[in-house]
């Protein structure tokens, strides 16, 4: 009896369901329209694709909570003191807002850094704990990020959501399900804690959060620890360790960086002088503002950002 042969559309599709990471790395292409060097908001809320042709700089970014899956490239982001690497196949979890750096490790005009982000909702993370019985995992010791390999299932369910591109009048209807779907696989992980934690209200994660945004909203002004521990509801001490913990800064150091990071997008955007910018983010010494800027971004404010307005424009 002769071997059954498969019709070739069949074969093909059995390929891609093999390795959805191809697939995912043609439609990414294809949504990313003709640019090789941005960041895309999709038709999909809190869905992001990224792409890049080129290495880049490091960056900053205040991340909120998000998953970042890579589908092609390398990419490194530092945390405080902590380096994270991550390529193919795997993601990253930030669990709460952050000050972040990160740049393209690996790309080419070729091969270019492609990626697939989705923010992490607190409410669809609660409505899932509330209906389910997740495993319990630890929290590693609130690492602040976690990086991971994805599983074949969480590949599957973000290959599955970005086809809804594809047929738009479908993203409402089939978009919560997915959602559920991809939060489920995340927190059945070995992030799975940092990811319960975005959805435990009065977690240590939900109070350190609350202290952040409080902070973030008066990065320029002078803050005591004291008000900050009073604003997660924790002593100083308490306070102060967990901070650590999941920020990898003190909160002087967390400051900081919101400060500076603030001040590079101001003087990109020509919001004015060296001086003026380095009084706008709290600074009283231009001399000071220059120095910490340096020791951060490796160039002095006016020489970093002449410098980057020449660069091509970054994902």
């Amino acid at each position: 009896m002769g071997a059954f042969a498969l019709p070739s559309r069949l074969i093909a599709a059995r390929m891609l369901t093999m390795d959805p990471l191809i697939e995912l790395r043609k439609r990414i292409m294809h949504h990313s329209g003709s640019t090789d060097l941005a960041t895309i908001q999709t038709a999909i809320t809190g869905v992001k694709l990224s792409i890049c042709s080129i290495t880049t700089e490091p960056i900053g970014h205040i991340y909120e909570p998000v998953v970042v899956l890579v589908v092609q490239g390398r990419k490194r982001t530092v945390l405080g003191e902590r380096i994270f690497d991550y390529g193919v196949g795997q993601y990253l979890v930030v669990p709460i807002e952050l000050p972040i750096i990160s740049r393209i490790a690996s790309a080419k005009a070729d091969e270019p850094f492609l990626a697939i982000a989705l923010t992490l909702r607190s409410t669809s993370i609660v409505s899932l704990l509330l209906d389910a019985a997740i495993p319990q995992r630890n929290p590693a010791e609130f690492s602040g990020l976690g990086v991971g390999t994805a599983s074949p299932e969480l590949v599957d369910a973000m290959l599955r959501m970005i086809r809804l591109l594809d047929s738009p009048t479908d993203i409402p209807i089939l978009m919560p399900g997915l959602e559920r779907e991809i939060l489920w696989r995340l927190l059945s992980a070995e992030h799975g804690g940092l990811v319960r934690q975005i959805g435990s209200v009065g977690g240590r994660l939900a109070q350190i959060g609350h202290a952040l945004r409080w902070l973030r909203s008066r990065y320029a002004d002078i803050i005591r620890i004291e008000d900050m521990a009073e604003q997660a509801g924790m002593s100083v001490s308490t306070f102060h360790r967990h901070f650590r913990a999941i920020t990898a800064m003190t909160p002087i150091q967390y400051q900081k960086q919101v400060r500076l990071q603030e001040a590079r997008m101001r003087l990109l955007a020509g919001a004015g002088d060296v001086a003026s910018v380095g009084f706008a983010v709290g600074y009283d010494s231009p001399s000071h503002f220059s120095r910490e800027y340096t020791r951060l971004f490796g160039f002095p404010p006016g020489r970093d950002a002449t410098r980057l307005k020449e660069l091509p424009s970054k994902a």
